[in-house]
């Protein structure tokens, strides 16, 4: 069976990287970019120096600093409204995934129209936007190299996954040193998250043999260097290896999709605004140890392309270290309960069989190697709230 790849036309990768955003601009020819970013890059400087560099090539820059975290479609309306008005010939997404999921959302709003639930999968975006240049400055989302979005619908608390070639960014500035002053936190929850991308693509019910090659190439650079980078962000070589870790990861799992872990994490941040890649590590070891005898070999592998084990000679005693890795790598990078994050118990008692039939909806679940029911669903956020 074939495998439909898609990519950015143009990445760029490298300490430095950032410097050669004019002749991208150029290659692409566009001249009139918006920058779409958040309040934090304006602060660290970030957007005056994208700013600095452009206009140093003799190229003007305007600004949407108002991202917010965990983007809805209100918080992008300004932007859209802005970017529709103007004649603006591209956008430059700077920031975390929410700057470039939101980037992905207002270009696509911008050019054609429409409410984002109207792009929501099972639709496929396949028109053409307003060109998009994404410069992540966290290794973990990937979304500089996937065809999805992340939108949450205000009205009805549901994160809506959109996909398709469509939201696929047409150039990529992987510059590691932009990730340097990420505080550990985010460091943390980004590079998690970047794991689980790496994992759950490895063991989709759609990977394929690219997909495949991308995904342990991600886990054999994450695994050894997330730790390193959190608690030693002055290690330009653990920050690099994330940040290509986490580009990898993103074709990865934008060519094979993810699974269960991410099905259940978009409602615990809609509901309890859990920051994404904290959600999915919530998740990742109770998820993991669920689905690992319906995918034995797979989850093995993980553990062998992640350093863990020497060999595929005991799957049990690589299931075991796979799963001591995930529990430990929580501990040491001081991921919370649920509880200590603030969910209290009742109302998440009373949301399970809403998340439960949100996370079914999205569609990740049908590709975990096992597919769980509703009520399994349910069981499952139970075992996990502590």
């Amino acid at each position: 069976m074939s495998a439909t790849i898609n990519l950015p036309s143009i990445l760029e990768i490298g300490a430095g990287a950032i410097k050669k955003l004019p002749i991208i601009l150029q290659s692409i020819n566009c001249k009139r970019p918006c920058l779409i970013t958040d309040e934090t890059m304006v602060d660290l400087g970030f957007a005056n120096m994208v700013m600095d560099i452009l206009k140093g090539n003799g190229i003007s820059l305007s600004v949407f600093s108002d991202v917010m975290p965990e983007p809805d479609e209100v918080s992008i309306q300004a932007a859209v409204d802005m970017v529709s008005s103007a004649d603006f010939d591209c956008l430059i997404a700077l920031g975390g995934g929410s700057a470039i999921d939101s980037a992905k959302a207002i270009s696509l709003l911008a050019s054609h129209g429409g409410q984002m639930r109207d792009y929501k999968v099972p639709h496929q975006v396949m028109q053409k936007s307003l060109p998009l240049i994404a410069v992540p400055t966290t290794a973990g989302t990937g979304s500089e190299c996937t065809r999805v979005t992340i939108i949450s619908d205000s009205k009805t608390s549901e994160k809506m996954l959109c996909m398709g070639p469509g939201l696929m960014p047409i150039a990529a500035i992987v510059d590691y040193e932009l990730s340097l002053t990420a505080p550990f936190r985010i460091s943390a929850d980004t590079g998690i998250d970047a794991l689980t991308h790496a994992i759950e693509a490895y063991v989709s019910k759609k990977a394929n043999l690219y997909s495949d090659q991308q995904a342990v190439a991600a886990m054999k650079l994450i695994a050894p260097n997330l730790v390193t980078a959190c608690e030693k962000p002055e290690n330009h070589r653990a920050k690099e290896a994330m940040m290509l870790g986490a580009c990898l990861a993103g074709i990865a799992f934008s060519n094979a999709s993810v699974a269960l872990v991410h099905g259940m994490s978009r409602p615990l941040g809609v509901h309890f605004h859990v920051p994404h890649g904290m959600s999915n590590a919530m998740l990742l070891p109770a998820i993991t140890k669920y689905s690992l005898e319906s995918a034995a070999k797979r989850y093995a592998q993980c553990a062998l392309h992640m350093g863990l084990v020497a060999s595929l000679n005991d799957i049990d005693e690589c299931h075991s270290k796979l799963m001591a890795f995930l529990n430990q790598l929580n501990a040491r990078l001081k991921v919370p309960s649920m509880s200590e994050f603030g969910i209290e118990q009742n109302p998440f008692k009373d949301l399970l069989d809403t998340m439960a039939e949100q996370a079914l909806a999205s569609g990740s679940p049908n590709n975990n190697p096992k597919v769980p029911s509703k009520e399994c669903i349910i069981d499952l956020y139970r075992q996990v709230y502590v």
